[in-house]
């Protein structure tokens, strides 16, 4: 499975990324909190309503996107 990084995040309205902020990583919007936290924590056991509380300015709408957007994105590159 690809990793985050690996996913073209460009279709994804709960991201955005500026190469003048955190190192041009793809953010949640309006934030400075990488995507690739979001699979971190998850993958450490965090749930999403943990991820939520950790992570002030990310909603859980947003990381729901993200999710769903990586799931769409890695039903593609595997088919």
């Amino acid at each position: 499975m690809p990793t985050p990084s690996h996913l073209d995040w460009a279709d994804c309205p709960a991201v955005e990324q500026d190469p003048q902020r955190v190192s041009g990583a793809w953010v949640f919007r309006g934030t400075r909190i990488p995507v690739a936290a979001l699979f971190e924590n998850l993958e450490d056991g965090v749930s999403l309503v943990e991820f939520v509380e950790l992570f002030p300015g990310v909603s859980a709408a947003q990381a729901r996107q993200v999710l769903e957007h990586a799931a769409r994105s890695t039903a593609v590159v595997l088919a």
